[in-house]
């Protein structure tokens, strides 16, 4: 209990820092430790550095976003995973790409080409382990199974259409979709043509990744899209409201446990006060215990003020917080998964918006010709 307790407020402390932390209470999917996190960190300036300078020079950019070893890794056993049924499966598929995978003792660990010693699922995080994968495996098979018995073989020229149709609103796994550049914008503020070049390969990928991305959450007009956006606005506002009550009770909590233990500290003093037999002994003890009463007349005002006639126990405050904190961080975790989703779906908005407005221009042109 003393453990949960310490983790509650490291993450607590993270929380209110604003500062890079896992979930150290339900385990993490992707353990990312500090030395990967500022791997990342310096990794992704020093890209961001070497792009400008061959921007500047109107050499072809590299890809944008750096990733560490660990990362690549977990992207490629993601890969894998959702395309395997069966462990066999899973296993030849990152042969393909060089990791081998191994079990001891009940554990996974990964084995990638430049290694010699394997990294262990626990290294990578919770979606990597034994338990993670074969469920995740066993999904795909009875999904698969389904699918088979479901749809009937069609000649291609008729299956591609009704596949297309509707699909099950889900959220795709790929973390590759990004924001479109807006070309014209960039041109405007000077941008060369290097820029342009690396633009136009950025936004088609966009494109593509937009699109599968828009026919992966099953939708069948931008109307849907806008829907699903207003919703996910809206369940991220209700979750940071939640947040923000459980904070508002966790400081009170914490205020009132402050108090108590302020004042039970000056108990002894104030039972000398009672022992003094007359005015103005009361009146030198008080002066020669100043501090101490200053403390406890201020948390009896407190407890006053907040119509609290019966001290609660300390243990009984403690023992509340740690379920608050818990909850905060519950909290927290829901809160970022629902912002994360609404960032996506409005960045499919965007680029949806952005492919129609650069398709309709062609047709305006046309119009004013005629």
């Amino acid at each position: 209990a003393a453990m949960e307790y310490f983790k509650s407020e490291v993450m607590e402390m993270c929380h209110r820092e604003g500062l890079y932390q896992i979930d150290l209470l339900n385990g993490s999917k992707e353990r990312i430790t500090e030395r990967e996190y500022w791997a990342a960190k310096k990794g992704q300036l020093a890209l961001d550095k070497e792009n400008a300078a061959r921007e500047a020079a109107g050499q072809p950019t590299k890809p944008t976003k750096f990733e560490t070893d660990k990362a690549k890794l977990r992207r490629t056993i993601r890969q894998a995973l959702s395309q395997a049924t069966s462990f066999d499966e899973f296993s030849s598929l990152l042969l393909r790409e060089g990791v081998t995978v191994k079990e001891s003792r009940g554990r996974l660990s990964y084995l990638t080409p430049d290694r010699t010693k394997p990294i262990t699922a626990r290294k990578l995080g919770d979606d990597f382990d034994k338990a993670a994968v074969l469920a995740l495996l066993t999904q795909n098979a009875h999904r698969a199974a389904e699918q088979t018995k479901a749809i009937p073989e069609y000649p291609a020229a008729v299956k591609k259409p009704l596949q297309g149709e509707k699909t099950t609103k889900t959220t795709p796994a790929d973390n590759t979709l990004q924001r479109m550049v807006d070309r014209e914008a960039k041109r405007a503020e000077g941008k060369g043509v290097g820029y342009a070049r690396w633009a136009s390969k950025h936004n088609l990928k966009q494109i593509a990744a937009t699109v599968t991305a828009y026919q992966q959450y099953g939708f069948s007009s931008p109307e849907e899209l806008d829907e699903a956006c207003s919703a996910a606005y809206a369940a991220m506002q209700e979750s940071l409201t939640e947040l923000k009550q459980v904070e508002k009770t966790l400081n009170g909590k914490k205020e009132l446990q402050r108090q108590v233990l302020a004042y039970s500290k000056t108990r002894p003093v104030r039972d000398g006060l009672k022992q003094q037999k007359n005015a103005k002994a009361k009146a030198a003890y008080r002066q020669k215990h100043e501090s101490d009463f200053i403390i406890a007349d201020a948390a009896a005002r407190y407890f006053r003020e907040n119509g609290i006639s019966k001290l609660p126990s300390y243990k009984a405050l403690q023992a509340e917080i740690e379920s608050l904190i818990k909850e905060k961080n519950s909290g927290y975790n829901d809160y970022r998964a629902k912002r994360e989703e609404y960032r996506r779906l409005q960045t499919v908005k965007g680029n949806i918006d952005q492919i129609l407005r650069r398709e309709r221009k062609p047709v305006k042109r046309q119009e004013q010709e005629r």
